[in-house]
């Protein structure tokens, strides 16, 4: 098979519906948008989350404590994930992303202290647990916050 001879498996690709293009076509004249009334009408319709007037969803829901949605939300990763680098490594958000242990890092990262950690190793972060930090130092380690 070759990239000149694969076409879409057949019905997977319907012809576009032209709306508007005439009686001949089935959907024209009110090109299927009813007669009147706010929907039929050009920008007619309503705003996302309107529901006519009854209080919405959004407000009705009550609501608890505070979201700041300026937040920049840390990449977290426990100390047992450290064992995969070598004793007397210098590990940091590069050295993560290489070795695969983290996927993507938009803001930073954070060592948190679940399992054990056997390598000494210079961990650099933006933050540790209280945990995570105690736990690396135990090993022979340094847990710098950068």
């Amino acid at each position: 098979m070759k990239l000149h001879e694969l076409s879409p498996v057949p019905g997977s690709n319907p012809k576009a519906y032209r709306k508007g293009r005439g009686n001949g076509s089935g959907n024209g004249k009110t090109a299927g948008r009813g007669q009147k009334g706010q929907w039929a009408r050009s920008g007619g319709g309503v705003r996302v989350g309107f529901e006519g007037g009854q209080m919405p969803l959004a407000r009705r829901i009550p609501k608890r404590g505070f979201n700041n949605i300026f937040a920049k939300p840390l990449e977290a990763i426990n100390v047992s994930a450290l064992n995969k680098f070598e004793d007397g490594a210098v590990v940091s958000v590069g050295e993560l992303l290489e070795s695969g242990i983290l996927s993507k890092c938009e803001y930073g990262v954070k060592i948190l202290g679940q399992g054990e950690i056997s390598k000494k190793l210079t961990v650099k972060a933006n933050a540790f647990s209280a945990s995570a930090k105690e736990k690396i130092e135990a090993a022979g380690g340094k847990a710098e916050v950068i």
